[in-house]
């Protein structure tokens, strides 16, 4: 039995198997998403979608699906499944008897006396997807008829059927190569069988209806190209693979590219396997740089989230250097004291109040995994000095040093911090004033930065920095504390303080340098796990809070008014057990432990072998947004880390 696996009665329920999606992504940028039977339910679901460079660097899905025909004695049997408008048509997943992805994704499909199997690999360094399909059974000659979805279009968007549309295609060794229109990649489909035949009768499939849209309001409908279909005869015992690519290929290496690929996969044979598995599918190497994807399948690179993200995925062997790159992509992009942190060329954005400080924190992790802080401050010194003494003078975009040390942003810019969701151009929860993550962010980059250079001796930076630090370590408490609910503000304007229990306090609880005292903190960690703990991550408010939406579903608008409203998001989950292992020490580690493996069972839920970006607040905790999120996979690998490594007992340290 795997550890990954469902059984017949599993998949051909669709309302179970068409909540279970299946990401798989490779160091090009590309991915494929689907559902474990194969049926498309959003407009991100395709079996390579690709960044196409000379059009917009976005993600685009071309090949959206292959539908396969069974053939034997003139009777076709469609194990494809599509849904249109009030059916399922052709309805394959009466076919399907087995799913497992301990390794690759494996569909096992028996029509009569033919047994199929069906593998899907992503190649690592290209865009490249293959589908290996093995007869295992039959009892009479038996065909196979492949049948290409084409979109061509952004991920963010639907084709519709339209005149602009190009048809030909020419012939390669053993497939095709067409491409829908001017400007687009070209896409290859090719078998390792030479006996293949291409039969060119190009149709449009209209109105195919992805379920998932439909619930988020959004449109659903979708036309897509066929070219015409494949045929191939199969022998008992032979396998062929099917290459669908934005290059050319000879056919004659297909079996060796797909056996070696296998060699350099992670096996989803365990929960520690899974999360390493799911840790390196957001890792995107381009033109030299090197990117950490925040979520899929509609996320692209985020600055705060990569900063996030990078401690726990360089807890993984071999990614060390992988995180030190993708910090160096971030640096050169650098635009006075911010990072990026969303968009790509012209279309970046820089406005974030906290991003340039969870820097800090990312380099803090760099030194706890060896790296000098000589070597930090060589590499890095230049980006800090930038960042401390244009926060201390002010920036253009509100955020100022007042004389108290702490970092004021100013009622305009209520949108800075990561929960800046809006609706109808309004933020949901406007966060201005003195906010309580980004000054304990604050502190802790002037604290590390300080550490530094006292290593390297530079007095100028010190006799600036030690008095705001200690100015910090004042102000902090006097100005946050919240002596009604016994916690700290998450944030305080001119016109007061905010009252709502919100989980951004953990985070000063957690980093390495804490501008409260242990008595303090203890009381934060209550209320936090009173009031914010759920299995499956912080609230972000408290049940209590008239505001509190327990549920995060519905359209855009109603999702967007819960997303910080009570939504339980699992990276926070990593700052509660710093904090809380911090304060207890060993005693805490069962505590720490059980939320950890809590999340096992997700192994199985939304996005299989990976983690959710949210859940809900309330139970039964369902998934929602991203069913693959960088932050919530990195937090669990280092939760892992800090129960088994750092705070585990000397003679219990995993090796």
């Amino acid at each position: 039995m795997g550890y990954i696996k469902f059984d017949k009665s599993q998949l051909i329920n669709l309302e179970y198997s068409l909540n279970k999606e299946m990401i798989r992504s490779n160091r090009a940028g590309s991915f494929s998403c689907t559902t474990i039977i194969g049926c498309n339910t959003r407009k991100y679901h395709g079996l390579l979608i690709c960044p196409q460079p000379t059009l917009d660097g976005d993600n685009h899905v071309l090949l959206s699906k292959v539908d396969e025909t069974v053939i034997q004695h003139d009777a076709e049997f469609n194990i494809g499944v599509n849904r249109y408008p009030g059916t399922y048509n052709p309805k394959g997943h009466k076919y399907v008897r087995d799913f497992s992805a301990d390794i690759i994704p494996v569909v096992t499909i028996r029509v009569g006396g033919v047994v199929l199997t069906k593998e899907t690999m992503f190649v690592t360094e290209e865009e490249r997807v293959l589908i290996k399909y093995t007869l295992l059974e039959a009892h009479s000659p038996t065909r196979l008829r492949f049948k290409p979805f084409l979109a061509f279009r952004s991920v963010h968007r639907l084709s519709k059927q339209n005149i602009d549309l190009d048809t030909k295609y020419e012939e390669v060794p053993n497939g095709i190569r067409t491409r829908m229109y001017a400007g687009y990649s070209n896409l290859y489909f090719q078998f390792s069988k030479k006996e293949v035949e291409y039969t060119h009768v190009p149709d449009w499939y209209k109105d195919i209806e992805y379920t998932q849209e439909k619930e988020r309001g959004y449109e659903h409908h979708e036309d897509l190209y066929v070219p015409g279909f494949f045929e191939v005869d199969i022998k008992k015992g032979e396998s062929i693979l099917f290459s669908a690519a934005t290059r050319e290929i000879n056919p004659a290496s297909l079996n060796r590219l797909f056996n070696a690929e296998l060699k350099r996969r992670t096996p989803r044979s365990t929960f520690e396997n899974c999360l390493a598995n799911s840790a390196q599918q957001f890792i995107y190497r381009h033109d030299g740089k090197t990117d950490i994807v925040a979520g899929y399948p509609w996320y692209d690179r985020n600055g705060r989230f990569s900063f996030i993200s990078l401690p726990g995925m360089g807890l993984e062997p071999g990614t060390s250097g992988t995180c030190k790159a993708a910090i160096n992509t971030m640096v050169a992009e650098m635009k006075g004291p911010f990072f990026p942190e969303h968009g790509r060329g012209l279309a970046t954005s820089y406005e974030s109040a906290d991003t340039s400080l969870w820097y800090f924190w990312a380099l803090q992790h760099c030194a706890e995994g060896g790296e000098s802080l000589e070597k930090i401050w060589k590499s890095h010194g230049k980006n800090i000095r930038t960042i401390l003494e244009a926060y201390a003078q002010g920036t253009t975009n509100g955020i100022t040093m007042r004389e108290n040390g702490l970092i004021y942003i100013d009622q305009s810019a209520p949108n800075l911090t990561w929960m800046n969701a809006e609706v109808k151009g309004k933020v949901v929860t406007p966060r201005f004033g003195y906010v309580v993550e980004v000054n304990a962010l604050w502190y802790n980059a002037v604290k590390f930065a300080l550490e530094l250079a006292k290593t390297v001796k530079n007095q100028a930076f010190i006799k600036k920095f030690e008095p705001i630090a200690k100015s910090i370590e004042k102000a902090f408490p006097e100005i946050f504390w919240n002596n009604e609910n016994n916690c700290l503000s998450d944030f305080v304007s001119d016109s007061g303080p905010s009252f709502q229990v919100r989980p951004n306090q953990i985070i000063v609880t957690s980093l390495p340098y804490c501008p409260i005292d242990e008595k303090m903190r203890r009381m934060v960690i209550d209320i936090v796990r009173k009031e914010l703990l759920t299995p499956r991550g912080l609230r972000t408010l408290s049940p209590k809070d008239a505001q509190y939406k327990g549920r995060y579903s519905g359209n855009e608008t109603e999702r967007n008014l819960a997303f910080h409203q009570g939504t339980a998001w699992p990276w926070l989950l990593g700052h509660y057990a710093a904090a809380y292992l911090k304060l207890y020490g060993e005693q805490g580690l069962e505590d720490v432990r059980a939320l950890y493996h809590g999340f096992e069972e997700t192994m199985l839920e939304e996005g299989i072998g990976t983690v959710s970006e949210v859940y809900d607040g309330d139970p039964p905790h369902a998934g929602g947004g991203a069913i693959s999120f960088a932050p919530s996979v990195a937090e669990l690998i280092r939760m892992y880390h800090l129960t088994e490594v750092v705070f585990a007992p000397k003679n219990k340290k995993r090796k």
